[in-house]
């Protein structure tokens, strides 16, 4: 059945270009389906333009800010929409770094010791004795980043101290900066879909031609390369799934999710962040995850959409 399909996609935060490029993607293989979609902005018509579209779903790929902080699951909800992937309260946990952090830890997983740094402002002093305290708290090297926010944008590894003002302004750019300790190991993602349980698809190990899996190792074809499954003893591929899929249960998760470990030297499993609307573009993460495990795109994008539908047709009976 041919479906009329809202693809939500971009606005003003900094990941709205991937946001698009993963729009453009879903778009792509839904309408191979036979579906008639329609993309719309993240911006002030988007709640008249659902209204009046007659719309049978709305495709959440929001990635950032009113996206994964829950405001489009919201909207979504205020006008009884069906919509894709996680609710409101756990795309927010996501979204909120040290809220995640702490239901890891009272779920018993392990995940790097972090500290928020408290705003100073921009006095050069203050900003030195606060991430100053941070390093010594929890060690050098240290990770600095933005407490909300996606795709490594505001991400520093620092070695040294010299470096640690320049990670805190890099942060502090996007808002609440928060210092983790850094673990040395393989970096390591596991895709979540599904519901009743959830899957966890194959390990997807993450080797970059960067000093950093950033934002352009990420998004540039050549720049990074995806390893599934992982290069890691079945044991360790296996503590893997199970972490993950405790983090995507523990922050309430539907659908579908991203987890990204880091598995040290003695193969303990690192949660670092669950992403509830991972990336969706030819190049990313989750896609390739799938496809590894028999899943191809736009049987993923279809799936997708049938739960949307039937948790809707289910909540109004």
């Amino acid at each position: 059945m041919s479906l009329r399909i809202a693809v939500v996609c971009g606005g003003p935060g900094s990941e709205n270009e991937v946001s698009r490029m993963s729009a453009a993607n879903v778009v792509s293989a839904l309408r191979s389906l036979g579906h008639a979609c329609t993309t719309l902005e993240v911006d002030a018509e988007l709640w008249p333009a659902l209204t009046a579209g007659g719309y049978d779903c709305v495709f959440v790929a929001v990635h950032g800010r009113f996206g994964e902080d829950g405001t489009v699951q919201g909207i979504c909800e205020l006008l009884d929409l069906p919509y894709t992937g996680s609710g409101i309260l756990a795309t927010a946990l996501c979204w909120d770094k040290a809220m995640a952090k702490r239901l890891f830890a009272a779920e018993g997983l392990s995940t790097p010791e972090w500290c928020l740094v408290e705003p100073v402002g921009d006095e050069a002093g203050k900003i030195t004795a606060a991430m100053r305290a941070a390093a010594s708290e929890l060690g050098l090297p240290l990770v600095v980043k933005p407490r909300h926010g996606g795709s490594t944008i505001g991400l520093s590894i620092v070695r040294e101290t010299g470096g640690l003002v320049r990670a805190h302004q890099t942060a502090a750019h996007h808002g609440e900066v928060l210092c983790e300790r850094f673990v040395a190991g393989t970096e390591v993602t596991v895709g979540i879909l599904g519901d009743n349980p959830p899957r966890a698809l194959p390990t997807l190990e993450i080797v970059s031609r960067r000093p950093l899996y950033d934002y352009a190792a990420k998004y540039t074809a050549g720049q990074s390369q995806h390893i599934i499954p992982a290069r890691l003893p079945e044991a360790e591929r296996a503590a893997c799934h199970d972490a993950a899929l405790r983090a995507h249960r523990a922050l309430g998760c539907r659908d579908m999710s991203r987890v990204d470990v880091i598995v040290d030297a003695d193969g303990v499993p690192w949660v670092l962040e669950v992403n509830a609307i991972p990336g969706l573009t030819a190049l990313s993460l989750l896609p390739d995850s799938a496809r590894a495990g028999g899943v191809e795109f736009p049987v993923l994008c279809q799936g997708l959409v049938d739960a949307a539908l039937a948790r809707h047709r289910s909540a109004a009976r």
